[in-house]
């Protein structure tokens, strides 16, 4: 039996169909069943990372964990789900972040945070720290519906943006083959703009769409509104920094599941429903 938590995100979701595919007894850890929504046969079990009581029913029985954690929503609860997990399962594999370093603060430290925690419980593990997800761009898809435009603040920065379910192929692999004391840095296959994925976004639907630089002000209001205020300026510090040099483009995706990471035309294709 295999845990996925975070099994109605863009990657979690990702694993429970790569793992349901390959005929591996799969629960779904999710905090409302009733909307799940996932393929028959996947046993769906009601929980919350944030409170470490409420998984007594998805940790039985299970053999591996598929870890995607609610980044820094959950932070305070994870000494004592970490530690349950560790307890439970032999492999734990942590949906993590390159760039993941306690110091850093938000999202990298949260990362670093859990990295660390799950290090200390001296459970096998694995660690798949991504670049940018692709997924990210979703946040794009109202304002191109409604107006046909894109806005972000940095316009320059180069991402190797990666598909969700490479992230996921590479976690199920490291599952699937006990590849454990490993971590795997893995991006997408080409680096580009925001610009420049504003104009594949456009190619892909048939229809204009423009790229259009938001303010600093505009860009904190925004993370405002999904992170801790006291979070956003470390993490626009991060970014500060990290728009200095492109993301690297790594072989990882290739090298752990034989086949080519999908590129971001092809997410483009397959999540045009959100952007029509």
């Amino acid at each position: 039996m295999i845990l996925i938590t975070g099994a109605t995100g863009k990657v979690g979701r990702a694993a429970v169909d790569q793992l349901h595919e390959a005929g591996v007894e799969v629960r779904a850890l999710v905090r409302s069943p009733e909307t799940a929504d996932l393929p028959p046969g996947v046993e769906v079990v009601r929980g919350d990372l944030a409170d470490p009581g409420s998984l007594d029913a998805a940790l039985d029985g299970v053999h591996a964990v598929f870890l995607v954690w609610p980044t820094l929503a959950a932070d305070a609860a994870a000494p004592v789900v970490v530690r349950r997990l560790a307890e439970q399962a032999q492999h734990i594999v942590y949906l993590s972040a390159i760039g993941a370093d306690e110091r850093a603060g938000a999202v990298l430290g949260s990362h670093g945070y859990l990295e660390r925690l799950i290090d200390e419980t001296g459970v096998d593990r694995t660690f798949v720290r991504a670049g940018g997800f692709a997924g990210n761009d979703l946040g794009w898809a109202e304002s191109i519906r409604t107006e046909g435009v894109v806005r972000e603040y940095y316009d320059a920065w180069r991402r190797s943006v990666i598909h969700e379910r490479d992230i996921a192929a590479v976690g199920v692999r490291a599952l699937l083959e006990g590849r454990t004391g490993t971590t795997y840095e893995v991006t997408g296959p080409e680096s580009l703009t925001a610009p420049q994925r504003a104009r594949i976004i456009a190619e892909v639907l048939g229809a204009p769409v423009r790229f259009e630089q938001m303010s600093r002000e505009q860009m904190l209001a925004e993370m405002a509104t999904w992170m801790p205020i006291g979070e956003v300026n470390d993490a626009l510090a991060g970014m500060d920094e990290m728009t200095a040099q492109p993301e690297p483009v790594l072989p990882t995706v290739v090298e752990v599941t034989g086949g080519p990471a999908r590129t971001y035309r092809e997410w483009v294709a397959d999540h045009l429903a959100d952007f029509r």
